[in-house]
């Protein structure tokens, strides 16, 4: 805009009192509205996608536990927060946040839980194709498929994670730890490693009816 004004000036041009009020209402109605209805509507329409990408997500706290760090002058006491965060289909993470409020700790925790989703492939029985070990520190989950009708056998953390994935018929023994978060972890590494049937074929190099023979 600098340039163009600069080379009106330049050409001896009439000046903006010399130009009638017609000519500057039709100016300003090509740059656009002046009142901000059509600002208004773009973020009306930002917000309604925002909240449809929020509803499909859903987030259940685990633990919350007062925790302490030795500072130089003292103790500073904070909030941590496990939260596992789900669309129930096939999608699912676990975060862990930490803040001086318990609010600002779970909000920590479902950003944390979104960053590290882990994506689990389901049959159409809402089960688990094949068996999945996991291991987290000392916490060890054993995962294994269940028929139709059988439900979550699960405790724990487990269960929150198994739920939130979407599984409906799935059986889980923890081993080990019994520490939640660990569990946690422990069973997003058995559903990380789980792979369909025909994803194993295809790294075997074999075709799918080998597999089943």
């Amino acid at each position: 805009m600098t340039e163009t004004n600069d080379q009106i000036q330049s050409n001896d041009i009439p000046g903006a009192a010399d130009v009638p009020a017609a000519a500057e209402g039709q100016q300003e109605r090509r740059g656009g509205r002046g009142d901000g209805r059509g600002d208004r509507r773009g973020r009306g329409r930002d917000n309604r996608r925002g909240q449809e990408r929020d509803s499909e997500w859903q987030e259940r706290v685990v633990q919350i536990r007062r925790v302490s760090k030795t500072v130089k002058g003292g103790k500073k006491m904070s909030f941590r927060a496990i939260v596992v965060v789900g669309n129930e289909k096939g999608q699912v993470g676990v975060g862990v946040g930490k803040a001086g409020d318990v609010i600002g700790a779970v909000r920590k925790g479902v950003a944390d839980g979104k960053k590290h989703l882990v994506k689990v492939p389901l049959t159409r029985h809402s089960s688990i194709p094949t068996l999945g070990n996991g291991r987290d520190g000392a916490a060890s989950v054993l995962i294994r498929p269940a028929a139709p009708g059988t439900g979550v056998i699960a405790g724990g953390s487990i269960r929150t994670v198994l739920e939130l994935a979407g599984i409906k018929n799935v059986l889980a023994k923890r081993l080990g730890s019994k520490t939640p978060l660990n569990n946690a972890r422990a069973a997003m590494d058995a559903l990380a490693g789980l792979r369909t049937h025909k994803e194993t074929a295809k790294e075997r190099g074999i075709s799918l009816e080998q597999i089943y023979s």
